[in-house]
């Protein structure tokens, strides 16, 4: 498995270099932002992007967070999205976008340690898909843990989501197949859950309502909660933020996860 066209991008880096890769999924050719390092590979973070179409879109400068001198880092761009082809499926067919991508570097990386990362809208996409992928970790943040919530609590995109998914009663199959909470195991990869307590984009409850059914499970979690922060950390927290997910990798590759990650 490999990307089937790689496209250099004008990104200065004295550690890193920046290419848009092509890759086929469901015979459809899909794009992704991968920031590779010059050293050897040791540590691998999917970045999942938030929002739809340009609001939300895969950046240099959200990549260049996660990464240090042997951390390669990718977001798919998904399908429709930013000259993927086919359709945006809002957490259907688009899931196998991010399955591929990951199955790809790993057999390009099999010793790297696979860390997932879902923002907003990616924090689902996360959760549909990491535990049959061969990963360490996921961080959830700011992200969607729970479709009907997110129906109920967004009503703005309520128009939106009954275009891509439909009514939760009149296309409950379509909702149910959503419903990633409900298929998470106690064996599942450790779940780092971060969130903003002023977030009225994705309210904390979905991190709550997260944490409550792992707790019930006996799942392996931790929370890194900033009460006071919004969405999108304000830059001296998001400072704390990349350095709590930055420890929680290392401290999952070194099988030795910390009791309590708000104490940072």
């Amino acid at each position: 498995m490999d990307f089937i066209h790689r496209k250099r991008m004008p990104v200065e880096s004295s550690t890193h270099f920046f290419e848009e890769v092509t890759y086929h999924v469901d015979a459809l050719k899909v794009r992704g932002l991968l920031m590779a390092p010059i050293a050897n590979v040791e540590r691998i973070v999917i970045y999942l992007r938030g929002g739809k179409g340009q609001v939300g879109m895969v950046r240099t400068g959200r990549l260049m967070q996660f990464a240090n001198d042997h951390t390669l880092v990718f977001g798919p761009y998904y399908r429709g999205n930013n000259g993927s082809e086919g359709k945006d499926a809002f957490y259907g067919a688009d899931l196998n976008d991010v399955t591929v991508a990951i199955k790809i570097l790993n057999c390009m990386y099999p010793k790297a340690h696979i860390h997932m990362v879902g923002f907003s809208r990616g924090g689902l996409q996360g959760l549909l898909t990491f535990q049959d992928l061969p990963i360490s970790s996921y961080i959830i943040w700011g992200g969607v843990s729970d479709i009907y919530l997110m129906y109920e609590e967004r009503v703005d995109l309520r128009g939106m989501l009954k275009r891509m998914i439909g009514h939760p009663k009149k296309n409950a199959d379509a909702y149910r197949q959503r419903d990633a909470v409900s298929q998470i195991t106690k064996d599942s990869p450790p779940i780092l859950i971060v969130h903003g307590g002023k977030d009225y984009q994705v309210g904390i409850h979905q991190a709550y309502y997260l944490a409550e059914k792992l707790e019930r499970i006996g799942a392996t979690y931790r929370t890194f909660y900033q009460m006071e922060e919004g969405h999108i950390p304000r830059p001296f927290a998001l400072k704390s933020t990349l350095s709590t997910i930055k420890q929680w990798m290392t401290d999952v590759e070194a099988q030795h996860i910390k009791q309590n990650y708000n104490e940072q």
